[in-house]
């Protein structure tokens, strides 16, 4: 068989090198992929990005499965698309990435169905904005309503940032969200406290599965300070994540959602993954919805996962998943972020790479802002490296992690040198 991975960061990278283990895949193809997926001889890019111009590709080519890594395309409908056209394809309609690409939605979704979430109001009104948040308060959150690469949403632990938020989505989009139908919107939601988790499982429009779990670092610095960004790193398992948690987690968010979706006449297939607020008496909020695997925390999962992720997907695209039984390496995965200059706000691009260490059993850079140019790797986006590695513990797999990254360089780079703190200190 023939498979195609849509994407170009990390979490499409670690993807496309899972599926390549299979021994009854062909040739698997990313598109439009990256420097690490061009680097790969048993990848193959395909310099593409419209997605009509690609579904007529996968025709052409006999592609028997396609796999979609990240939110826009599946916000633009690549399923319904691809589908359409008697394709085979794993992700979320159209209206169901809703879910993902509205919060607005997602946050009236989740109020209707009864799912925990925090508290909040929606306003298109800069004015109305503002007042809501001097009569709340800070500490307090600010989401854009939109896709924002993962940098849609400000903790203003101030006044004065809630206020610059606010502007900063309603006014003047410099975060450059993609707003939906009728315009710029924020959600302003109840700052929750707790630790957070990230919660994913495969959904085939009938059964559920869960995939690992995982705890990704969504501040730029090291103990989890400065801005919000797509994530500087992740681990695989999250000790937050207690058998207790993972029934409820199950129990008062998966299902509800998929039955909700269900009651709205939305089927929903594809990944789901709950962004969980765990307090420290065990009870779950729902922070977000994300209608795909997170990034970074793919790499590290699919770096324990030991089944054949094509069997998986098949089973995934057929109603199968009540059949599936996927097997994890008892280890811990972590994976460390290497970002760009200037990250999350103004990324610089360009910048060349050196000192790349070739792949290993136990360690693995996964490629995301990158791109080759005359036999050279150049940075090409926000987050560009994800050095993961596997170990028997979260401080072994840590340093394995950090050591691996350390020959690794160019200029201006970013790195957290905590990645995995909560999980040792615990």
């Amino acid at each position: 068989m023939k498979v195609l991975v849509v994407g170009s960061g990390g979490r499409e990278h670690a993807m496309a090198w899972k599926l390549a283990q299979s021994p009854k895949i062909q040739q698997v193809y990313v598109a439009p992929g990256n420097g690490g997926t061009a680097k790969d001889a048993q990848l193959i890019n395909v310099p593409m990005t419209d997605l009509v111009q690609l579904r007529q590709w996968a025709i052409d080519n006999h592609i028997g499965l396609t796999l979609v890594g990240p939110e826009a395309p599946l916000a633009a409908g690549i399923v319904d698309d691809f589908r359409a056209h008697g394709l085979r394809i794993f992700g979320p309609t159209q209206a169901a990435a809703q879910l993902e690409s509205s919060k607005a939605f997602s946050k009236a979704f989740m109020e209707r169905h009864g799912i925990p979430t925090a508290e909040f109001e929606t306003f298109t009104d800069a004015a109305l904005a503002h007042a809501y948040v001097d009569r709340k308060g800070a500490p307090i959150v600010v989401k854009a309503d939109g896709l924002a690469a993962g940098k849609g949403v400000v903790v203003a632990m101030s006044l004065t940032e809630a206020h610059e938020a606010i502007d900063f989505m309603l006014l003047d989009n410099t975060l450059g969200v993609a707003h939906n139908v009728g315009g710029a919107r924020v959600v302003i939601e109840e700052f929750l406290m707790g630790e957070e988790a990230s919660f994913m499982v495969l959904c085939d429009g009938k059964n559920v599965a869960a995939l690992a779990t995982s705890q990704d670092h969504k501040r730029l610095l090291n103990g989890d300070e400065g801005p919000n960004t797509g994530g500087m790193g992740a681990y695989s398992p999250a000790p937050v994540v207690t058998a207790e948690v993972h029934a409820r987690a199950l129990r008062e968010v998966i299902l509800p959602t998929i039955r909700g979706m269900d009651k709205d006449g939305i089927n929903y297939t594809g990944f789901l993954y709950a962004g969980l607020m765990i307090d420290p008496q065990g009870r779950i909020k729902t922070l977000e919805f994300n209608c795909r695997m997170g990034d970074p925390e793919t790499q590290p999962i699919l770096m324990r996962l030991k089944s054949d992720l094509l069997e998986v997907l098949l089973a995934a695209t057929s109603e199968g998943l009540d059949q599936l039984e996927m097997e994890w390496d008892r280890r811990v995965a972590l994976g460390v972020v290497m970002a760009a200059a200037g990250y999350p706000m103004n990324p610089r691009k360009g910048d060349p790479i050196t000192g790349l260490p070739k792949d290993q059993d136990d360690a693995m850079v996964f490629h995301a802002g990158t791109t080759e140019k005359d036999g050279q790797i150049l940075t090409s986006g926000g987050r560009v490296l994800c050095v993961t590695a596997l170990a028997d513990s979260v401080k072994q797999a840590q340093q394995k992690a950090y050591q691996t990254a350390r020959p690794i360089a160019f200029d201006g780079m970013q790195m957290r040198e905590d990645i995995g703190y909560r999980a040792i200190k615990n």
